[in-house]
């Protein structure tokens, strides 16, 4: 059976300051695959198991096995007992035998012993293990491995293990792992040890804010030198503007004369060329009225 790492305490030993226990944390491992066939749960609990029906005495009875405690009060517990319980449901709907259940249920209880067994990433190596412990009940080579499951039962095994727990494989770390956090202290020979972080942060901001806390009349004055000198720049400020303004209406202004005077400039140009044309064609009417012929000029007296 497969052994897993437990948070052990270890004191450390100092002559001149008193530590605290530090836990060992597990770092992820590989564990090697082993035949889990009646491991965790017998032929008489697969017999008292196959009688009940019910979530609720299924769910006692796997209270009793495994002396977990009360789900109500404990949710790890609750959580703990609804994994147990839809993988014994999954063994009834694929007609798993009682060999088959108890060692699919152990598959899926190690499984979980291996992804919890440290509050590190380990899921490669938890993968990993999932699939050597289900290939060895596959295979037939004693005494390694067995071949209790068929292609399809491995193939319906692995879909549901990767939909159901591995899906929710970081949900399962946060709840059954503890928080990790890392406090470092140093501690220098000859100097004596460096009070708390928080306590020697409080002490600095106080004599930091006994130092440069200023009495009620220095910060009156501050106050009425600060409005004096904010009321002459805005005055600066505003005739800055004004001055700005008026540069702007009086550049406007030129321009629009400049742009008046040359359209009166070019209207002026171009009224002389119309005159000389109108000259032009009086003289051409004149011309042509002196060229028309005899029989034209005598008709028109006669008119």
């Amino acid at each position: 059976m497969v052994t897993f790492g437990k948070m052990e305490d270890m004191g450390c030993v100092d002559d001149d300051t008193n530590c605290q226990n530090v836990p060992i944390i597990c770092q992820p491992q590989c564990h090697k695959a082993q035949i889990l066939t009646w491991t965790d749960l017998s032929i008489a609990d697969m017999d008292l198991l196959d009688q009940l029906c019910t979530p609720e005495e299924i769910q006692e009875e796997l209270v009793r096995i495994f002396c977990l405690d009360d789900p109500s009060q404990n949710r790890r517990t609750a959580i703990l007992l609804d994994l147990y319980y839809y993988a014994l449901q999954f063994a009834r709907e694929q007609s798993f035998s009682k060999e088959q259940t108890s060692a699919f249920f152990s598959i899926v209880k190690n499984t979980h012993a291996v992804c919890t067994e440290t509050p590190f990433g380990n899921l490669e190596c938890c993968f990993q293990y999932f699939r050597d412990v289900l290939l060895s009940h596959a295979v037939l080579r004693p005494p390694f491995s067995v071949d209790l499951f068929s292609t399809d039962d491995v193939k319906a095994i692995s879909e549901y293990v990767i939909n159901t727990y591995f899906r929710h494989y970081k949900l399962y770390k946060y709840i059954f792992t503890p928080l990790v956090r890392l406090d470092l202290s140093i501690c220098y020979v000859g100097l004596p040890p460096s009070p708390v972080a928080s306590i020697a942060g409080d002490a600095e901001e106080a004599e930091e804010e006994e130092q440069w806390q200023p009495c009620e009349e220095q910060v009156c004055e501050e106050q009425q030198v600060d409005s004096a000198a904010a009321s002459e720049l805005r005055q600066l400020i505003r005739q800055h503007l004004s001055d700005e303004i008026d540069r702007l209406k009086a550049s406007i202004d030129q321009q629009i004369k400049q742009s008046e005077e040359e359209i009166s400039q070019k209207m002026s140009g171009a009224e002389p060329p119309q005159k000389k044309a109108s000259a032009a064609e009086k003289k051409k009417v004149t011309e042509a009225e002196g060229k028309s012929s005899p029989k034209e000029k005598t008709a028109k007296k006669k008119k």
